[in-house]
């Protein structure tokens, strides 16, 4: 995997420090890139999704999309990977209940360089357990192009900074 890890976010706390409190509704997140490469997408595909179009160059030319593009799983693990280095605690997370809505909307192709833009839609601090809250955030993978190729809504809960009561 080859990525840059540059960082846009405008966070006030680092990873090692960031907790609920620090997700804050309506803030805008930006951060990346993560380079895609050629043999990561056929290796990916070969072992996960192996339709032509993701791991025979050849064919995948002659195919709908005319040349080999990314799985939309493969294109979810790189988003996974900036999500991780860039926007979840290393301190507070706990995990994810889920994602909703996931779409693909174009093709992720060799040589293209993702980054990622998170907007805080909510941030709900738990009602049965006092010490966590529940962050949701809309995602979208964005390649050199500024294009949106990825959506998602994402769960995350998240410890809270300040003590339970």
């Amino acid at each position: 995997m080859k990525d840059v890890p540059t960082s846009l976010s405008t966070f006030a706390s680092a990873a090692d420090d960031r907790y609920f409190e620090d997700y804050r509704v309506g803030d805008v997140h930006n951060f990346g890139k993560i380079a895609v490469d050629e043999a990561e997408i056929i290796s990916f595909a070969k072992r996960f999704d192996p339709q032509s179009f993701h791991v025979d160059p050849d064919a995948a030319r002659q195919g709908p999309f005319g040349g080999l593009i990314a799985s939309g799983w493969h294109t979810a693990g790189l988003m996974m990977r900036l999500l991780t280095d860039h926007f979840i605690s290393t301190v507070a997370s706990l995990g994810s209940p889920g994602i909703d809505e996931i779409r693909w909307l174009q093709p992720v192709r060799p040589g293209d360089d993702l980054s990622l833009r998170v907007t805080i839609r909510d941030a709900v601090p738990s009602k049965s357990k006092s010490d966590r809250g529940l962050v949701r955030c809309f995602i979208e993978v964005v390649n050199q192009q500024d294009s949106v190729v990825m959506t998602l809504i994402a769960m995350m809960l998240v410890r809270r900074r300040l003590p339970a009561g």
